[in-house]
């Protein structure tokens, strides 16, 4: 762990922030700098629930006020990361939610972004490896209930 942790700007109000990160950086004792999503009335019960600091309901007003050395928490739907990319500092360091992309040629674009602005990006997609959801997939292919598809390249 860093000496001093960077702080973090989120971007989106929705569940998975409510449920998972927020707590998670809590526990962690990483400081929120501030939180950002359209809909400003989710943004303000969470920032109020969390003792986040600033709330914004655009993007580029966030970034502005943000410090150099934030880690941008993306938490919104694949379709709408390229653009939120394309608002996002040079050599910002980012953190996406999957799905990166919702088909190969959005992931291709969204990789394609990251690597013209030099960010230091992630996806975080670690739910696959917790209990419930190999647990789920064990069930499913069992024949217990529904199919599971399985991905094939090319």
């Amino acid at each position: 762990m860093p000496v001093k942790p960077w702080p973090i700007a989120i971007i989106g109000a929705g569940g998975i922030v409510h449920d998972a990160h927020l707590p998670a950086y809590r526990k962690a004792g990483w400081a929120v700098a501030g939180i950002c999503d359209p809909a400003m009335a989710k943004a303000e019960a969470l920032a109020a629930e969390f003792g986040i600091p600033a709330v914004f309901s655009d993007l580029e007003t966030m970034v502005a006020a943000m410090p150099a050395d934030v880690v941008y928490d993306i938490a919104v739907p694949a379709s709408v990361l390229p653009g939120v990319l394309a608002g996002l500092p040079e050599k910002a360091v980012v953190m996406m939610q999957k799905p990166m992309g919702e088909h190969i040629a959005g992931a291709e674009e969204i990789v394609g972004i990251c690597r013209r602005k030099g960010f230091t990006a992630a996806v975080n997609f670690q739910m696959r490896f917790i209990p419930a959801v190999q647990l789920a997939k064990k069930v499913v292919e069992s024949g217990l209930i529904g199919s599971c598809m399985t991905w094939r390249s090319g």
